[in-house]
């Protein structure tokens, strides 16, 4: 009954294709030993977390867990913007309109919502989200051991296809070896990627399968509107994160409610002399070190948490906040976030990028 009903509100709902839950459906329930690694890639705007969503879901009625790596920095699917994300999700989430903010399994702060800064540390990054997977949910010589099975897995990709996004996809998927490639296609073909298996080398062998469908009905019209909305979106995804920082039982019925809410919010008070700032796609003087921060969204991380086979030294983020002051003679640092206290007192590294603070969190 849920799979039916699930099916008839993406029909009804979203212009969602035939041949897209074809191609779900072959990946989900086609013999796959061990389960199937999919990468989703194509242009932006074509509907690959769409699709990525559909395909988890499909997924999910065949194993009790799907393994979900995000590569989008500026519109993941399920955490914040500016963020690398692995997730292990164990619930459909049939409606697609519904914003999901889920808590990662790893997740690395990024700081910008464009991979063009540091293409380098970007693709770092997200090997080492990859490796991670492979230790911990898809090597059999672990996972006898204990309650878990090999999961499968979706990677979602960015919209940036040409030029060094085009060389960084390409590094992905040479690196994780998907057993499936989806890839969506629209009808600008100057904006597609090549056909075919275009990251394969000379002559090289491949057993990957290869899928290519068309995007969404409609996804070039729409392309426009949701460029110019990107920015709002990221607030809406950031918003909906700071929102854990409130009572669950606190009704908010407008924006202006909110503001005056998180306005009250006391926040954490942690030893400044305690942390390090490490700057992300950024100088600042240090002299302006304190000014900079103020009302400033910034990765959380623990500085004995690092990846167990990390090329770079760079440890897991733990979380974001807001800082909402700096008293040097107090040695105070004032934060805001839904982090819990048990966690924030091992914290001791704060990474500054550039993400936008939304309006509401500078009152």
């Amino acid at each position: 009954m849920a799979e039916n009903s699930g099916r008839r509100f993406l029909d009804e709902g979203w212009p969602v294709p035939d041949c897209w839950k074809e191609t779900a459906d072959c990946i989900a329930y086609g013999s796959s030993s061990p389960p199937a690694i999919s990468l989703v890639c194509g242009p932006g705007n074509s509907g690959k977390s769409t699709f990525s969503r559909i395909l988890l879901n499909t997924l999910l009625q065949s194993y009790k867990r799907v393994a979900y790596l995000d590569t989008d920095v500026g519109q993941p699917e399920f955490s914040t913007p500016g963020c690398l994300s692995l997730h292990v999700i164990d619930e459909q989430t049939p409606d697609l309109t519904i914003l999901c903010i889920k808590r990662p399994e790893r997740c690395f702060f990024f700081g910008d919502v464009t991979a063009q800064r540091d293409p380098k540390s970007y693709l770092n990054y997200i090997f080492s989200l990859f490796d991670h997977f492979v230790v911990n949910h898809y090597k059999s010589t672990v996972l006898v051991k204990s309650q878990y099975s090999m999961l499968p897995l979706v990677i979602n990709t960015s919209g940036w296809v040409k030029g060094v996004g085009y060389d960084m996809l390409v590094e992905m998927l040479r690196y994780m070896s998907p057993t499936h490639v989806v890839h969506i296609r629209v009808s600008a073909e100057r904006k597609n990627l090549p056909s075919g298996f275009f990251w394969v080398e000379g002559n090289e062998k491949t057993s990957v399968n290869l899928m290519e469908i068309p995007a969404l009905h409609g996804s070039s019209t729409r392309q426009a509107q949701i460029k110019k909305e990107a920015h709002i979106i990221r607030d809406v995804r950031l918003l909906a994160y700071f929102r854990q920082c409130l009572p669950k039982e606190l009704l908010i019925s407008s924006y202006k409610e909110l503001e005056h809410f998180f306005a009250c919010t006391p926040p954490y008070e942690i030893p400044l002399s305690r942390i390090k700032l490490k700057h992300i796609h950024c100088q600042v003087s240090s002299s302006e070190v304190n000014d900079s921060l103020k009302t400033t969204i910034v990765g959380l991380a623990i500085s004995s948490d690092f990846p167990s086979s990390s090329a770079h030294c760079i440890p897991w983020c733990v979380g974001l906040g807001i800082i909402r002051g700096v008293d040097t003679r107090k040695d105070r640092l004032y934060l805001v976030t839904p982090v819990p206290s048990c966690k924030l007192e091992k914290v001791d590294i704060l990474f500054q990028g550039c993400l936008e603070t939304p309006a509401c969190f500078c009152q």
